[in-house]
């Protein structure tokens, strides 16, 4: 059975760092896309950040220039490091995977949450 695990969420300051890890378990990661989406109280849930299997990327009007999405085929990881956090970031951020290939599954991880607060 296939996991996605996020990890690295917590309470951070507005202007600081944190870096998100999203696993997988039980597949292979290098066969599927990747997004991190969020959810903030009150909105639906929206795109942050997605790579596809062969790297290509794209972000979010609000976060681009602060946040990527580096992938670590090796690890099955990827990653969201997200730089100069401000309160309207704070959410809880789901990492996403679907598969390119058919049958083609997809998956989501429990969340991991991100609250910036001074």
């Amino acid at each position: 059975q296939v996991q996605l695990v996020e990890s690295g969420g917590g309470l951070v300051q507005p202007g600081g760092s944190l870096r998100l890890s999203c696993g997988a378990s039980g597949t292979i990661f290098i066969n599927y896309d990747i997004g991190w989406y969020r959810q903030a109280p009150g909105k639906q849930r929206e795109l942050v950040a997605a790579i596809t299997t062969g790297g290509s990327t794209n972000y979010a009007d609000s976060v681009t220039g602060r946040f990527t999405i580096p992938r670590d085929n090796v690890k099955d990881t990827v990653y969201l490091p997200m730089n100069s956090l401000k309160p309207e970031d704070t959410a809880v951020y789901y990492c996403n995977a679907r598969r390119t290939k058919i049958p083609r599954y997809i998956y989501w991880g429990q969340g991991t949450q991100v609250p910036v607060s001074s």
